[in-house]
C-alpha cells in the first residue's frame, strides 16, 4: 500500500470550496477558551464541509497566529461570523430555522447513537467552554441534547474530539 501525495487527494480550492455544496450544519463555539481548540474545530469542520462556524463570547478569532497553528488556513476556506453571546447566535440560529443542539451531558439527553438528523432540517451545534461546557442560557434554549456515549473513568472528551466525533456521525448518517 502506498500512501498518496498532497496533489493526488483531489482537494478542491478555496474557491471551489466555497461554491461546493455544504452539510447543512454551523458549528457554535460557546466561549471556547484555546486558541488550538479553536482552530483544530475549524479544520475539523472544513474536513466535513459544514456551513459554517460561530464564536461566541471570550472564543478567539481569526486572524490569530496560534489559530492558524492548528487551522493550516481552514480560517480562509469556512464562513464563520462572531457573537458577543451565545444567546445572539442561537436567536439568529432560530430565525434561520436551525435546529438547536447542545453536544453536552444532560439530564434527557439523547445518545448520539440514537440520534437520527432529519434531511429536510438544518442543524447548529453548540460546542461548550473547556470546564464549564455548554452554557446555561443555551441550555435553556435548545431543541435537543446529544450525549456522546463514554466508557472510560474520565467524564468528558476534548471539545475537538467531540466537534470530530459529532460532524463525523452526523456526516455518516445524513449523506446515507
Amino acid at each position: 500500500m502506498r500512501k498518496l501525495k498532497l496533489d493526488e487527494l483531489n482537494r478542491p480550492t478555496i474557491e471551489e470550496f466555497q461554491t461546493q455544496e455544504k452539510l447543512p450544519v454551523v458549528v457554535v463555539l460557546d466561549n471556547v477558551r484555546s486558541l488550538h481548540n479553536v482552530g483544530s474545530a475549524f479544520r475539523t469542520a472544513d474536513g466535513f464541509a459544514v456551513e459554517a462556524i460561530y464564536l461566541c463570547g471570550i472564543t478567539a478569532q481569526p486572524p490569530h497566529r496560534e489559530i492558524e497553528k492548528t487551522a493550516l488556513g481552514a480560517t480562509q476556506s469556512i464562513a464563520w461570523e462572531y457573537f458577543e453571546n451565545s444567546l445572539a447566535a442561537v436567536e439568529k440560529l432560530k430565525a434561520n430555522n436551525y435546529q438547536i443542539v447542545a453536544i453536552e451531558q444532560a439530564e434527557n439527553s439523547v445518545s448520539l447513537l440514537d440520534f437520527n438528523p432529519e434531511k429536510e432540517k438544518k442543524y447548529a451545534f453548540f460546542f461548550g467552554n473547556e470546564v464549564n461546557g455548554v452554557s446555561e442560557e443555551v441550555m435553556q434554549n435548545i431543541d435537543t441534547c446529544l450525549e456522546i456515549p463514554q466508557f472510560g473513568t474520565k467524564h468528558s472528551f476534548n471539545i475537538v474530539i467531540s466537534t470530530g466525533i459529532v460532524l463525523w456521525d452526523f456526516f455518516s448518517k445524513f449523506t446515507k
